[in-house]
């Protein structure tokens, strides 16, 4: 059988293959609240035949959101909107999956079509926070450091939004500590220079999220599965690497965390990405081995017989797709046909296969 194809059980979810659509922010809600756009994107590729399908990044509170047309995850109002979309995803044999997301200093930000950097105060925009009053960058909000009933309320606030996501349907939730956000800042030295506790060398570098997988684990169902988006790298010397990034992983699974999604960068604006096909996977395929934790793989997949050799290596156990997903909805039919796997379309599609 296709290693694509096959099955992934993890915890009380059987996966019906190892395709999963990456979170992808659509810029397109109001006060938080996903709608139609949200349904026609998300249910089109569960229709398509992907085994799971992410939300975009999900904020737990509205200073959580990179712009003000991101969607959240903070209030009943929103859950409730969510549900539906997450009652349609399931309807067509896919997980219903949500990222969950702080924004951190990157926050307060322009949606990509309507420019870029600061959206001022009286645009809509508001004060962001960070782990050190550091800007991401020169036209970027100058962040206010957060202090420990700040934290505390980050903590609460992901532990609340997993309890949402769960009553709204969703069946993964992921923490998302990639791409520069609020708990990638805690993890990298060159945005944390605290000198308390969330600070210093890699143990109070690591709280933060070692705290907020803690209460979203207590919070998230023990028969569903966790999952944690990482940065592998900062692509920058002396920032947050691939051996941290191992031993986090590591300290992750220990914690109840049942599949890392490697990333890598979005830290800092002074990164050197060597990009190429498939350039992360060797992110995913160390922290496999030496975490001994289940990894997903994303970046620059785009062909079926790439996404097979990368599964037929154990570089990873999924891979997600995002770009390849805007561009094809409906890539693993695609794929089945490429690899000689029989489709299971929908019954209203069976006559056209």
């Amino acid at each position: 059988m296709s290693r694509l194809f096959q099955p992934l059980q993890q915890r009380g979810l059987v996966l019906r293959n190892r395709i999963a659509v990456s979170p992808m922010c659509q810029y397109s809600s109001v006060d938080g609240m996903p709608g139609d756009w949200h349904l026609v994107h998300l249910g089109s590729r569960a229709v398509g035949g992907a085994a799971v399908v992410f939300t975009e990044a999900s904020a737990v509170s509205p200073e959580g959101r990179i712009s003000p047309e991101d969607a959240g995850i903070w209030n009943d109002a929103q859950a409730e909107a969510w549900a539906r979309i997450a009652r349609f995803i399931d309807g067509q044999g896919a997980v219903p999956a949500m990222q969950l997301a702080h924004a951190g200093r990157k926050a307060s930000t322009f949606a990509p079509w309507r420019g870029s950097g600061e959206v001022p105060v009286g645009e809509g925009g508001w004060q962001t926070v960070a782990p050190s009053a550091l800007r991401f960058d020169e036209d970027y909000p100058l962040p206010a450091a957060l202090d420990a009933d700040g934290i505390a309320r980050v903590v609460a606030d992901y532990r609340a939004a997993a309890v949402r996501a769960h009553e709204a349907g969703f069946r993964i939730v992921e923490i998302h500590a990639a791409h520069g956000y609020l708990l990638h800042e805690f993890l990298s030295p060159l945005s944390n220079r605290r000198e308390d506790a969330y600070g210093g060398g890699f143990e109070g570098r690591t709280r933060l999220l070692r705290e907020t997988i803690a209460a979203v684990r207590e919070a998230w169902p023990e028969s569903l599965p966790l999952w944690l988006r990482i940065s592998a790298t900062d692509w920058v010397d002396g920032g947050w690497d691939i051996e941290q990034s191992v031993e986090v992983s590591r300290v992750a699974a220990s914690l109840g965390v049942d599949l890392v999604d490697v990333s890598s960068g979005g830290l800092d604006p002074r990164q050197q990405i060597a990009t190429g096909p498939g350039y992360q996977v060797p992110f995913a395929a160390r922290i496999r081995r030496g975490a001994g934790v289940a990894t997903g793989a994303v970046g620059m997949i785009t062909a079926p017989e790439q996404a097979e050799a990368i599964l037929a290596r154990d570089d990873a156990d999924m891979v997600l797709l995002a770009r390849e997903f805007l561009r094809d909805p409906y890539f693993p039919r695609r794929a089945a046909r490429a690899l000689d796997v029989e489709p299971q379309a929908p019954a209203q599609y069976l006559r056209a296969w």
